[in-house]
């Protein structure tokens, strides 16, 4: 055999060979295939991607983390915990550049994302704090604990040391190896996802979330700082989530641009207009081999790819259903519907959410309904990342999800929290486009959510919802498309309430004649347009167009639904308001002062039309100048509406104003002008001191208050 000898060993076997045919030598090889056995390249430099310029905000939790540090505080643990991306290993990296070069500890830098890094990295630390050959040997062979090695050298350490393992994601690996412990000569700071407290027993937990807006756009500015303003820097920190990771690439795109650099304002435009994720991660280093966790587009589907590792393929469903959602508080009760069953087993729901919440992936928040966020970029990543075949299921999912937590008959009640957290659910849903049957459906849960929400008084929601959904839907529809027409009128109905006068009536104008010469003059939606129109009329002084409208909008909904229905009843209610004394008389018109009792035998006494004729009633009989009848009824009238819906709703207010009037009428000017300045007060405070209700009851105070003050003396 000539040449050097090129034996090898496969499968920890033995190798012979010989030399010359005289000797014959025996080699064992007992290595591994786990490439984490060459171990890191230093343990004494963080490993990290692109350091901040400066970091921005943080300045609580480095103050503990460092005043541990200083005080040499050994035996303790500090957990920083939180979403990827929202900068964790920043302020880690951030205390331990404290420690080694202010405090004078050692600093140890660990990988702990997977077992093998781990296992390699502690190694690696004690052989930094001591260890000898032979016994690091013995802990790669097996032949000792290896935990116990490293943390009987970091325990006999001559300095202070700082020991970070950072992307601790996974701590089962720390438990079961028993690498997490504590030392008097040190202190331990871990990053994870992990946010479960149960994970880290004894530990100091702190938790990392996204930076305040103007330290979001401090960041974008230190790294670009001739591209924009602060202010144009806070706009794009706003549709970026103020998440330390998104900012950091956009601001790495908008600093390395060379043939046609972008200003701020072009960055939130293509983010408005484009896809975020692509964009974004277009910020990261071309010529070097990005970590996943370095980029917004891959960072999280890390921990997706762990779950369906694991069995838990609910938790990945559950967070592509988040996805069709906003990143605004999404109540909890929506995902405990049966109609999560689309999706997911519903008895597994409790487990996915809390695999999510456990992983940083979503959080809990309170605002006055239990709730659950998820940041928007995330979203937007697991969104379009989501396979098309999975698509469909957890869109259709979300949809009758939302459908489901809509009154599929919307009533006047008092205020709905809950109602108004789903707002940016629907309009997010139709932002993220769908075949035109499905916007169609997603347009109507839109209308009939607006149609709830003006219901409960919430009429500002109510406009941005209806007003929301045909803007997006006008483009895929087509704005003569029949639901597109009925959210615009529901918009018009709001503007209305909102004393938006002069948007209103054109608005709802142009809706009724596109509705009537595409439907008909009976069709339903073309008579709600109708009757809405005739209040505003009436409000801009048009007595004579809105009576007619109404008088035909009665006519038509006796023809198309009935003198029962509910609408009809409703709009023949209305006329008890608008007519005189002498239009009241008339046998034409005294059937109408029946009307609440017809109500009640149709509806029930308690149905809110029921409520709403006994109100105008009391109008006519004060018109009629039946005060003590109207004073009586009045009084019930307004029990019934506080009792129902709180004395701050509108209706009850108006009824409060009438019966200001009436007390007035009676001769009790003093209680007349208290009820009248609680009304004022009122609608000034839900309303706004300009709103023409507003305006209107200080109008009706000031006569009461002036009849007051010519009162003859007794």
């Amino acid at each position: 055999m000539r040449g050097a000898m090129d034996g090898h060993a496969e499968d920890g076997g033995r190798v012979y060979q010989s030399s010359r045919d005289q000797h014959i030598s025996e080699y064992h090889y007992h290595g591994s295939e786990e490439p984490g056995l060459a171990g890191p390249d230093s343990v004494r430099h963080p490993a990290m991607g692109r350091a901040p310029v400066v970091l921005r905000d943080r300045a609580e939790v480095l103050e503990r983390l460092q005043r541990s540090v200083t005080a040499g505080e050994g035996g303790h643990a500090f957990v920083l915990h939180g979403m990827g991306g929202c900068g964790k290993t920043t302020v880690a990296h951030a205390v331990f550049g404290f420690a080694t070069r202010t405090a004078g500890c050692v600093g140890l830098w660990v990988n702990a994302s997977d077992r093998a890094g781990l296992r390699s990295g502690m190694l690696a630390v004690a052989a930094d704090r001591g260890a000898t050959d032979g016994e690091l040997l013995a802990a790669r062979n097996g032949l000792r604990p290896g935990a116990d090695l490293v943390w009987e050298h970091l325990d006999r350490s001559a300095e202070p040391w700082l020991l970070v393992l950072d992307n601790a994601d996974d701590p089962e690996i720390l438990r079961d190896g028993g690498w997490l412990r504590t030392s008097p000569r040190g202190i331990v700071v871990v990053t994870t996802r992990r946010a479960a407290a149960r994970w880290w027993p004894g530990a100091e937990l702190q938790h990392i979330g996204v930076l305040p807006r103007e330290d979001a756009a401090r960041v974008l500015c230190d790294l670009a700082p001739h591209s924009g303003t602060l202010g144009q820097a806070a706009e794009i920190a706003d549709r970026l989530g103020r998440l330390p990771l998104a900012l950091t690439l956009a601001g790495g795109f908008l600093s390395h641009q060379v043939l046609d650099p972008w200003t701020m304002d072009a960055y939130r435009r293509h983010l408005d207009e484009g896809e975020r994720v692509q964009l974004i991660d277009q910020g990261a280093d071309i010529l070097s081999n990005e970590d996943p966790r370095h980029l917004v587009g891959r960072t999280w589907h890390l921990t997706l790819d762990a779950f369906e590792a694991r069995g838990l393929p609910e938790a990945v469903t559950l967070l592509r259903l988040l996805a069709r959602f906003a990143p605004e508080p999404l109540p909890l009760s929506l995902l405990n519907r049966p109609e999560i069953g689309g999706a997911l087993p519903r008895a597994r729901t409790e487990t996915a959410l809390r695999a999510l919440l456990d992983q940083s992936l979503t959080e809990l928040v309170d605002v006055g309904v239990r709730c659950v966020q998820t940041h928007g970029v995330l979203l937007d990543s697991v969104a379009a990342a989501t396979p098309p075949e999975s698509l469909a299921t957890v869109g259709s999912t979300a949809g009758r999800l939302l459908d489901a937590a809509v009154p599929q008959l919307p009533d006047a009640g008092p205020e709905d929290p809950q109602l108004r957290l789903l707002s940016p659910h629907v309009l997010a849903m139709l932002r993220r486009g769908a075949t035109p049957a499905v916007t169609a459906g997603l347009v109507g849960i839109a209308t009939r959510l607006a149609t709830a929400l003006h219901r409960t008084g919430d009429y500002l929601t109510a406009w941005e919802t209806a007003h929301g959904a045909v803007e997006l839907a006008e483009q895929a529809l087509g704005a003569e498309h029949r639901v597109v027409l009925a959210a615009r009128s529901r918009a018009g109905r709001a503007l209305f309430r909102l004393g938006r006068y002069a948007e209103a009536e054109p608005l709802l104008r142009h809706v009724k004649d596109v509705q009537e010469r595409l439907c008909g003059p009976d069709d339903p939606d073309t008579l709600d347009s109708a009757h809405g129109l005739q209040l505003v009329l009436r409000n801009l002084g048009g007595r004579a167009e809105a009576l007619a409208l109404l008088r035909a909008t009665i006519a038509g909904r006796l023809a198309s639904l009935g003198p029962a229905h509910p609408l009809t009843l409703r709009s023949q209610a209305s006329l008890l308001t608008m007519l005189s004394a002498a239009e009241l008389g008339t046998e034409e018109h005294a059937a109408l002062l029946s009307l609440p009792s017809d109500c009640e035998r149709h509806l029930g006494a308690d149905h809110t039309v029921t409520l709403g004729a006994r109100h105008n009633h009391v109008w006519a009989l004060y018109v009629l100048g039946r005060f003590q009848e109207a004073d009586e009824e009045i009084r019930l009238v307004s029990a019934l509406y506080e009792r129902r819906f709180g004395p701050d709703y509108p209706i009850a207010l108006a009824a409060q104003q009438l019966h200001a009037r009436i007390r007035h009428r009676l001769g009790h000017v003093e209680a007349a002008v208290d009820l009248m300045d609680d009304v004022v007060a009122r609608r000034a405070d839900s309303l706004g001191p300009e709103h023409p209700f507003t305006l209107a009851s200080r109008k009706v105070l000031a006569e009461l208050k002036e009849n007051e003050d010519h009162r003859p003396a007794p």
